[in-house]
């Protein structure tokens, strides 16, 4: 059977950096960044993608939508 682990995608220049997709993440997989989008925000992205499990708690909570989660096999 394989193994499924999640991944996620962030529309980098539409986020505004608010962090509750880095405080919903259980596993501790999304940090904000250090670079800027075009609009001067820390965006969202994966700091340990190895770790996401795919539950979706982060595109849950995004007040504008950019994270997409998928779960792939590995």
């Amino acid at each position: 059977m394989a193994k499924v682990r999640g991944a996620i995608d962030v529309d980098i220049e539409h986020c505004k950096g608010c962090g509750l997709c880095v405080e919903a993440c259980p596993t501790h997989v999304i940090q904000l960044a250090k670079k800027v989008n075009g609009k001067g925000y820390n965006y969202a992205h994966m700091h340990q993608p190895e770790a996401c499990i795919g539950c979706a708690n982060c595109g849950w909570v995004c007040p504008d939508s950019v994270i997409t989660v998928y779960k792939v096999k590995v």
